[in-house]
């Protein structure tokens, strides 16, 4: 609570996870590369900052930031021996944690077979293939949809997908993966220019950031869709959320200063001497040579 207004801080958390890491792996590239402690570092501050988010508790969250650090630490060097381990080791840990919470466990036995429970465990996902049903190729048209009548739950923010389906139908949402793929496409070509021209911040901080945002537009959508177990994530810009809006937009105010800073870079140029300060370079020369200063 800020005052008359709350703010989800573990939205504020993966935007300054992304920095974070950025710095770190932008300094310590070469002892990532070489050392193991390189690795292990980060990976606890990591696991604090999970721990942390598992407290409130937001699984979702958990895993969006896991993967995008897994992610930049893979772009960053990191051995591929020790990135299978972490990511196997990661899947155990996620695994685990959901097997051991009931609630987790009863969405993904519902996940299987909403149908069983369609009144129940599964009333959500039921309602949302619904909706996507309904929609078929044209959609019933902008602002018609029943789903979002108190039919569906979430309709604004986990699954607006499904309302965006049932009004616009297949083609309106093709056209939102579409745009969707623009953008993180025009992130990721941004990194690449700057690791090529050696900013290492920029091009981990822009990964960090298509990644994020990627991960997170992914695991909506798949939820929404019946892809993937239900899961409390936004869709990035889209779902209704102040916090989320703010840090989408916080992370593109970013990402086009980091691509102004790119434009503004010049190539470092060797200075060439100037006519004058060369033949007075080459006169001292001379009389050093003739004076036995030099061999």
């Amino acid at each position: 609570q800020l005052g008359a207004m709350t703010f989800q801080a573990s939205e504020a958390v993966k935007f300054c996870m992304i920095i974070f890491f950025s710095s770190f792996l932008a300094r310590k590239q070469f002892e990532l590369q070489q050392d193991w402690r390189g690795l292990l570092k980060p990976l606890l501050v990591l696991s604090v900052v999970i721990f942390l988010l598992l407290l409130e508790p937001d699984f979702g969250t958990s895993v969006v930031l896991a993967g995008t650090v897994m992610a930049m630490l893979f772009i960053a060097g990191a051995k591929m021996w020790q990135f299978i381990i972490l990511f196997i080791g990661s899947l155990m840990s996620l695994g685990a944690l959901a097997y051991f919470s009931p609630y987790r466990l009863q969405r993904l036995v519902s996940f299987r077979n909403p149908w069983a429970d369609q009144y129940d465990s599964g009333y959500q996902l039921t309602q949302s293939l619904i909706a996507f049903g309904r929609g078929e190729w044209l959609g019933l048209g902008l602002g018609n949809s029943v789903q979002k009548l108190f039919y569906l739950p979430e309709a604004h923010t986990d699954f607006i997908v499904a309302i965006i389906a049932e009004e616009m139908g297949l083609i309106g949402l093709l056209v939102l993966l579409v745009l969707f793929s623009l953008l993180i496409g025009k992130i990721l070509l941004l990194s690449r220019q700057a690791l090529s021209q050696g900013s290492m911040f920029i091009g981990y901080s822009a990964f960090g950031i298509a990644i994020m945002l990627a991960g997170q537009a992914f695991i909506n959508i798949g939820v929404a869709s019946g892809l993937l177990p239900t899961k409390g994530l936004t869709l990035p810009f889209i779902s209704y959320g102040g916090s989320s809006l703010l840090i989408c937009c916080s992370m593109m105010g970013f990402v086009l200063r980091m691509a102004w800073e790119l434009k503004q870079a010049k190539p470092v140029q060797k200075s060439v001497p100037s006519p004058k300060k060369q033949r007075s370079f080459d006169e001292a020369s001379m009389s050093l040579a003739r004076s036995g200063g030099v061999s």
